[in-house]
């Protein structure tokens, strides 16, 4: 043969070469070829079939791989093959699968390594901004065994214990997949001392453990796809430091630490002054005051129309326009997205409200 093909990957049932061939229907017939005459010289039945090709092909390591996968049509590839990484992975949160799978998407099939990294600290920033949706945060694992029976704290146990002594009619019983959250706590804090119920933390406001999910969820995975094209040292300090990760957002509490002690008092919606009455306004803002309202309320409409969006959705999810929604599928998407829209547009009701009605 002209090239010298090598075995870069073979355990007991597969055989993967690197031809160096420079086309996909150059591979596919000397794919068969090369399966033919190594089946000629093996003891009956045993037998090597040519079944795929891919291009390109990212070999991360054993049993970890991505690739355009071609079996008959030279000209077209099947599908995107991933096996042993994030994006077929049940034990990493969405967000990670997502995000995977698109950067695999431009650097497999677009060709385009920059735009992938682009991809990747633009998710990075809104995640630590905290602009990512809590339903792609959400972690979730089965309850198998009862918290004595674990060799160790589990964080998917520690809240089922949890929930149950706040509600024991809504907890999570064995055999029931846990969803939760990583919240922000004080330094040193076990992550299995972190996880939370998403809705209790929409509902309290608690803020994510954004670091977290940066540290333990996405940067493994990246860096796993990213080093074999960028470098090894090179595509830590692209993704994971940089202008990209300096600007971080923090929510605060309604409930526990300080926050349990503390008086909320109104601030001017222009320009967050604290403010000695209930009003909307502070004297200084009191000639913008108009101009202000217009924009709560536009906000207020589109709060609105985002609820309606996804209340309908949840309807013909169910099979009916015009009864209530009574699912409460913690597996859904959905179903924190519409939990969180709900808080918001009764926040922002409330908001408007403080300008009383309309004098002009």
């Amino acid at each position: 043969y002209k090239v010298d093909a090598k075995v870069i990957y073979g355990d007991t049932d597969s055989v993967m070469c690197r031809l160096g061939v420079e086309s996909v229907a150059e591979s596919m017939e000397i794919g068969r070829e090369a399966a033919a005459w190594v089946s000629s010289h093996f003891i009956p039945p045993i037998k090597l079939e040519f079944e795929k090709v891919y291009f390109p092909y990212l070999l991360i390591n054993k049993k970890r791989y991505a690739g355009l996968y071609f079996s008959s049509n030279a000209d077209t590839h099947d599908k995107m093959d991933c096996k042993g990484i994030e994006t077929v992975r049940r034990d990493n949160c969405p967000l990670v699968a997502n995000l995977i799978n698109t950067c695999l998407q431009k650097l497999l099939i677009d060709r385009d390594p920059s735009g992938a990294v682009t991809h990747a600290k633009e998710v990075i920033s809104d995640l630590l901004c905290n602009r990512v949706d809590i339903s792609q945060l959400v972690i979730t694992k089965e309850l198998t065994r009862t918290a004595d029976e674990y060799a160790g704290r589990q964080a998917h146990v520690e809240l089922a214990e949890r929930m149950r002594r706040r509600d024991p009619g809504s907890a999570p019983n064995l055999g029931d997949r846990v969803p939760y959250v990583i919240i922000s706590a004080a330094k040193g804090v076990a992550a299995y001392m972190k996880s939370e119920d998403p809705i209790y933390v929409l509902e309290n406001n608690l803020p994510i453990d954004t670091q977290y999910y940066l540290e333990q969820q996405l940067a493994k995975p990246l860096l796993r796809i990213f080093e074999p094209i960028l470098g090894e040292g090179k595509a830590q300090n692209v993704l994971l430091k940089g202008e990209h990760t300096r600007c971080k957002t923090v929510l605060t509490a309604k409930v526990g630490g300080l926050m349990a002690f503390a008086t909320k008092r109104s601030t001017c919606i222009g320009c967050r002054a604290v403010l000695n009455h209930h009003g909307a306004v502070c004297k200084f803002c009191l000639a913008h005051q108009s101009e202000l309202y217009q924009k709560e309320v536009t906000h207020l409409s589109c709060l609105e129309e985002k609820f309606s969006r996804l209340w309908t959705q949840c309807q013909r999810c169910q099979g009916s326009l015009h009864e209530d929604v009574l699912c409460t599928s913690r597996d859904c998407p959905i179903f924190y997205m519409r939990k969180k829209v709900q808080k918001d547009l009764d926040d922002q009701e409330l908001l408007v409200s403080r300008f009383g009605p309309p004098t002009w």
